[in-house]
C-alpha cells in the first residue's frame, strides 16, 4: 500500500466513515479586538480638489446635499487589523460611527478598491468602491450606528470602507480627530477553537472511498501511452534511458539535437528493481491512479507486436493483479496500425479474456479506436461483425475522432457513445458543450476529453495553456454540460507534454487538482475544502525567450487558434475560509484577500524564485525563472503545498 493510501484509508479509520467528518473541537468564550480608525476623511463634490484631513467631521450626503445641485459627500476609513488568531471562528466585524446630530440619513457601507491617503483625498482622485456591504437607515445625535461588516473579513491586515448614502438628510459623523465625542471604530468579535488534527494526504479534501466514487455510472480514464512507462531499462533516474536519451539534446546519437531533446519532463525517476520490473512498473501506475479515483486507463494500442504489444500485456497483468475493478479500455491507434479488421479482431479479442479489460454491465466489449475516422463506418461494421461471429463478443463502440463533426452522422448507426481528441488551450474549448449536445441528440454517451497543457518540441509547436486554466476550464465545462465520461489527455505522453501521472515537472500537482473535480463530477457536488492548499504554476522562461546558448535551432510556435502566450505565475488555493495569501514572485512580495473555496490568482512572470503561502501553509517552486538556458522548455511546472 503506497504512503498515500496509507494516508487515507488512517484518515478514514479514525473517523469511522469514508466521509468528510470531523470531531467538531471546543470553542473558547468569545474574545473581541477594537481598533480606532488609523486614516479618515471625506470628499465633497461642491469641493472637487479639497482635502478633509484635518477636520473634526466627516460628512456623508446624496445630492442634492442641502439643497445644493452636485453636492455629493462621502466618508473614508481604514483600519489597520492585528493580532486575530489563525484558528478564530464565528467571527464578527462592525463598523462603529457616531452622529454629530439626528437626520434621516441611510448609511451605505462599501469595500474601497483603490489606494487613497487622508492627506491627499479629494473628490476627483477618490478610489473606486466595491458593492454595498450593508446599510443602516437613520441617525442621532451623540448615537453609535452599529454597522455590520463581518462579510469583508479575511484575517488580519488593512480594511477600507467608504460611507455613502442614497438617500436622507446630510449626515454628520465624529472622525478621529474629534475633541468630544467617538472616531468611527472597528470591532471584531471571534470565538477560538481547539486544534483540530489537520486532514492527512495531499489533498485539500476528503477523498471518497473507491467503492463510493465508482458507484457512479460517471467514468473517468486517463489515456495511457506505452512508449512512456516509468523506466525504460531499470536503471538509476542519473543513468536511465529518460536522462541519457530523452531528455538532453545529444541523446540517441543526436537525433533530437535540433530542438533540443525530446522531452522536457519525465515520470518520477526511482532505483534500480530486481525481478519482473515491468510489472512492479505497470503496478505502481495503477495504485496512484486508483488513489487519484481513476476508474481506469484508456490505452493506446499502437501496435500489435514489438515492446508496445508487450507493455499493454504488462499493464494488463498489472490490473488483474492489483485492482480488477480497475479497467483497461482498449484504444486502437488508427495512425500506427496499419493492419486489416480480422487481425485487428483476433488481437482484441485475446486481450478481452483478462478480467480487467473493460466491458458494460451487459458484458460489451468497449472498443474506443483513436483517430476512428483512419478507417471508415463500413470498415469498422466489419470489424464488430468479425467480432461477433469469428469470437463471440459484442462490441460497444466509441470511437475518438480528430473531426467531430464531420463523422458523426455516419458513424451514429454503429457507436455506444463518442469523443474527440480535443484541445489544449482555453480558446479551443468553446465547443464543449455542443459536443456534449450532439452526441446526446443522436443518443449516444459523450467522453469528454480533460487536459493539462501540451508542447511538442519535435514538431516545434505548443499551447498556451494560461496555467491551470485549461486544465479548470475543460473539467469545469465536462461537469456543466453533462459529459457522460471523462478521458484525461494524457496519462504520460511525455512527447507531447500532456502528461497527468506525477513527474519531475509536477510532482502530483495536476492529479491532485483533477481528483477535486473528478470527486465533484461523481458526486454532484464540490468537495468540501477540509485543508488549505496552494498549487503554484508557472514556466521556467519567458514564452518568447529563446536559448542564450546550446546547439537548438528549430522552436517551439503557439499553435493557429491557441490562447495567446502569456508570462504568469499562478496560485490556485483550496481555502477552508477567507484569509490573506502571500506570495513571493521573483523576490517581490505581493499579498491579496484569498476567498474560501477555490480562486486562481495570477501574476506577472519574473525572474527568480516563486513562493505563496497562507497561514502557516507554504509552497515554494524549486524551479527558478531564469534569463539564461541553453534549451526552449514550455510547459508550465507544477508545486503543491499538500506534497513535500
Amino acid at each position: 500500500m503506497s504512503m498515500r493510501l496509507r494516508a487515507i484509508t488512517l484518515l478514514l479509520v479514525l473517523l469511522g466513515s469514508t466521509a468528510a467528518a470531523v470531531t467538531p473541537a471546543v470553542a473558547e468564550a468569545e474574545k473581541t479586538v477594537s481598533f480606532a480608525s488609523a486614516e479618515d476623511s471625506y470628499v465633497s463634490q461642491a469641493g472637487p480638489g479639497k482635502t478633509h484631513h484635518t477636520v473634526t467631521w466627516l460628512s456623508v450626503c446624496t445630492t442634492p446635499c442641502d439643497g445644493a445641485a452636485a453636492s455629493e459627500r462621502g466618508a473614508f476609513v481604514r483600519f489597520d487589523v492585528k493580532d486575530v488568531p489563525a484558528n478564530a471562528v464565528n467571527v464578527t466585524m462592525t463598523l462603529d460611527v457616531q452622529s454629530v446630530r439626528t437626520t434621516d440619513t441611510t448609511l451605505e457601507v462599501r469595500p474601497v478598491k483603490g489606494e487613497w491617503t487622508a492627506d491627499s483625498l479629494t473628490f476627483d482622485n477618490r478610489p473606486a468602491l466595491g458593492e454595498v456591504i450593508t446599510t443602516h437607515k437613520g441617525l442621532t445625535a451623540g448615537g453609535t450606528a452599529k454597522l455590520d461588516v463581518s462579510s469583508a473579513f479575511t484575517g488580519n491586515g488593512a480594511y477600507d470602507f467608504a460611507l455613502t448614502s442614497p438617500s436622507g438628510a446630510h449626515g454628520v459623523l465624529h472622525s478621529s480627530r474629534a475633541t468630544s465625542g467617538q472616531g468611527p471604530k472597528l470591532t471584531i468579535g471571534y470565538d477560538t477553537e481547539a486544534a483540530t488534527p489537520a486532514p492527512t494526504g495531499p489533498l485539500p479534501f476528503a477523498m471518497p472511498s473507491t467503492a463510493t466514487l465508482r458507484a457512479s455510472e460517471r467514468k473517468v480514464f486517463a489515456h495511457y501511452f506505452t512508449p512512456y512507462p516509468i523506466s525504460l531499462n531499470n536503471r538509476a533516474g542519473a543513468d536511465d534511458y529518460y536522462t541519457k536519451h530523452y531528455l538532453t539534446p545529444t541523446g540517441e546519437s543526436n537525433k533530437h539535437l535540433a530542438y533540443g531533446g525530446l522531452l522536457r519532463d519525465r515520470p518520477i525517476p526511482r532505483g534500480v528493481l530486481s525481478g519482473d520490473w515491468q510489472l512492479a512498473d505497470m503496478k505502481q501506475e495503477i495504485e496512484t491512479a486508483v488513489e487519484a479515483g481513476l476508474d481506469g486507463f484508456t490505452v493506446d494500442v499502437l501496435s500489435l507486436t514489438s515492446a508496445h504489444w508487450d507493455r499493454l500485456n504488462t499493464l494488463i497483468k498489472a490490473a488483474d493483479a492489483v485492482d480488477p475493478g480497475f479497467k483497461i479500455v482498449l484504444m486502437p491507434d488508427m495512425t500506427s496500425l496499419k493492419t486489416d479488421a480480422a487481425t485487428l479482431a483476433a488481437a482484441m479479442a485475446k486481450l478481452a479474456t483478462a478480467k480487467s479489460v473493460y466491458r458494460l454491465p451487459d458484458r460489451r466489449l468497449v472498443i474506443s479506436p483513436f483517430k476512428a475516422e483512419g478507417q471508415s463506418a463500413a470498415w469498422w461494421t466489419n470489424f464488430m461483425k468479425i467480432m461477433k461471429d469469428t469470437h463471440g463478443i459484442t462490441v460497444a463502440f466509441v470511437p475518438v475522432f480528430l473531426n467531430f463533426p464531420s463523422n458523426a452522422a455516419a458513424f451514429a448507426p454503429i457507436s455506444y457513445g463518442f469523443s474527440n481528441w480535443g484541445n489544449r488551450s482555453p480558446a479551443g474549448q468553446s465547443g464543449i458543450a455542443s459536443n456534449i449536445a450532439k452526441a446526446h441528440e443522436l443518443k449516444k454517451i459523450w467522453m469528454q476529453p480533460v487536459s493539462v497543457q501540451d508542447e511538442r518540441p519535435n514538431q516545434g509547436i505548443y499551447d498556451e495553456a494560461n496555467n491551470t486554466e485549461n486544465l479548470r476550464v475543460t473539467w469545469e465545462k465536462s461537469i456543466s454540460g453533462g459529459a457522460d465520461w471523462i478521458q484525461l489527455t494524457t496519462w504520460n505522453d511525455f512527447s507531447e507534454g500532456t502528461q497527468f501521472a506525477p513527474s519531475v515537472h509536477n510532482g502530483g500537482a495536476y492529479l491532485d487538482i483533477s481528483s477535486y473535480y473528478l470527486t465533484w463530477w461523481k458526486t454532484g457536488k464540490a468537495p468540501a475544502i477540509t485543508r488549505d492548499t496552494l498549487y503554484l504554476t508557472h514556466r521556467t522562461q519567458f514564452a518568447a525567450a529563446r536559448p542564450t546558448s546550446g546547439t537548438q535551432t528549430k522552436f517551439m510556435l503557439p499553435r493557429s487558434g491557441t490562447s495567446a502566450p502569456r508570462d504568469t505565475v499562478e496560485v490556485l488555493s483550496f481555502l477552508t475560509r477567507a484569509a490573506t495569501v502571500k506570495a513571493s514572485i521573483g523576490g517581490v512580495e505581493k499579498t491579496y484577500a484569498g476567498q474560501a473555496g477555490l480562486q486562481a490568482k495570477t501574476f506577472p512572470l519574473a525572474y527568480g524564485t516563486n513562493k505563496a503561502s497562507v497561514g502557516a501553509v507554504t509552497v515554494t517552486s524549486p524551479w527558478q525563472v531564469k534569463k539564461d538556458f541553453t534549451v526552449q522548455d514550455l510547459q508550465y511546472h507544477a508545486v503543491s503545498s499538500g506534497r513535500k
